[in-house]
């Protein structure tokens, strides 16, 4: 069973302002979930880098700038735009059901 998929249901999608990103902390995750032109994406919410949380970053298009190390990433894919990271972020496939942002995990 290990390559089962689990599904978390993070937040409504009414709750992520266009151009915006929150914090959701769920099964042991913490994510940051972004609304870019009325699609959701959703990355881990600590940089790669050092301590800084994404979801208080600049959001600047589909990039998001790490307001430690100004270190960017594109939301998208998680792949690295900007140094000091060098390491890419972790994103989850999301869509929306019935009005709630939905991610598929891990399952156990």
């Amino acid at each position: 069973m290990s390559h089962a998929c689990a599904f978390a249901h993070l937040c409504h999608a009414g709750d992520v302002a266009e151009g915006k990103a929150i914090k959701v902390e769920k099964n042991g995750l913490t994510l940051a979930v972004f609304n870019i032109q009325g699609e959701y994406f959703v990355t881990d919410d600590t940089c790669t880098h050092g301590p800084g949380s994404l979801s208080e970053g600049y959001i600047d298009g589909d990039t998001v700038e790490c307001d430690f190390h100004n270190g960017s990433f594109n939301i998208k894919t998680g792949e690295v735009v900007a140094p000091p990271c060098m390491i890419p972020l972790k994103t989850y496939k999301t869509r929306v059901e019935d009005g709630v942002i939905v991610i598929e995990t891990d399952g156990e």
